[in-house]
């Protein structure tokens, strides 16, 4: 007899902040909070100054905008933080360069327009593998997969239950990255056929020039796909309580050091190269004491 498959309802509004008051966010009655209270004061203050009816004007207009930039949305967005970001990017400079920008030899003016210096997004990694990313230490996890319609009910129920444990654990905003990406199966083939050579039995050695011949049709007639996905937390201890945590949950989970968060980030530079070919890398500011022929 089998088991009762266990049925989760997520609503569809799950990120949706929560209404307060009058249907409207802490967000919104911020917004329009501190809009009211400085021109209720003002009016108090100056009432006598203008007629009634231009007082009444004056406030139509300032509620239409208020509740506009307090409701409205744009891109997705709420409309607050759009207009924030779009003073943002007009205010910061629109001409960055990395390392120090240096006054040019020829500089026609007295006054001439200088670089602003470009922020990267991570600004330190240990050889431990603890990054820095907007002022925040964060550690990355390799994921593996698991099956969960091959599962028993009883099993499905005990992994939901323990994926839902490790949401909420996270005490800060978490990223999980899933990349899927086309995989060249050639050096797993030249690899197989180098170590062939040492096989003691004949047919063996054919066995092995087999598989290598049917990787190579695989990598020409098919498109093999490689996929990868990394979890992101913050906080040093972070990655370890999370992968324990995410170990409870059926799947595969390894915290990375420092050279193969590298790894991972300059792969995610460079989309066609994998991560795995490219080995041990150097971190940023430590010297390079071995070199690979390949």
């Amino acid at each position: 007899m089998y088991d009762d498959i266990p049925r989760t309802r997520v609503p569809a509004d799950i990120g949706t902040p929560d209404r307060i008051a009058f249907g409207l966010t802490f967000r919104q009655l911020a917004i329009v909070g501190s809009v009211a209270v400085p021109c209720w004061l003002i009016y108090r203050s100056l009432s006598r100054l203008l007629p009634p009816l231009v007082w009444l004007i004056l406030a139509v207009a300032v509620a239409g905008l208020t509740m506009t930039i307090a409701l409205g949305r744009r891109d997705g967005r709420p409309l607050d933080a759009w207009l924030l970001d779009a003073i943002t990017f007009a205010a910061s400079p629109k001409i960055q360069t990395p390392g120090r920008p240096q006054l040019p030899l020829t500089a026609s003016t007295a006054n001439p327009v200088m670089p602003e210096l470009l922020q990267p997004v991570i600004t330190g990694i240990t050889a431990a593998g603890t990054f820095v990313s907007d002022n925040l230490d964060r550690r990355m996890i390799a994921c593996g997969t698991t099956n969960l319609h091959l599962r028993t009910g009883e099993e499905q129920e005990a992994l939901l239950e323990a994926h839902g444990q490790f949401l909420n654990s996270l005490s800060a905003p978490a990223q999980i990255v899933i990349s899927t990406q086309r995989d060249d199966l050639t050096p797993i083939a030249e690899m197989v056929v180098e170590l062939s050579t040492s096989l003691p039995d004949h047919a063996l050695r054919n066995a092995a020039a087999d598989y290598a011949s049917f990787l190579l049709d695989l990598n020409e007639q098919r498109e093999p796909l490689r996929r990868q996905i990394i979890t992101v937390v913050s906080g040093t201890r972070g990655g370890d309580n999370a992968a324990r945590s995410l170990a409870r949950t059926g799947v595969s989970a390894d915290v990375l050091d420092g050279s193969q968060v590298m790894s991972v980030l300059t792969a995610s530079a460079d989309q066609f190269r994998s991560p795995t070919a490219t080995g041990a890398r150097a971190l940023p500011g430590e010297p390079v004491t071995l070199r690979s022929s390949q």
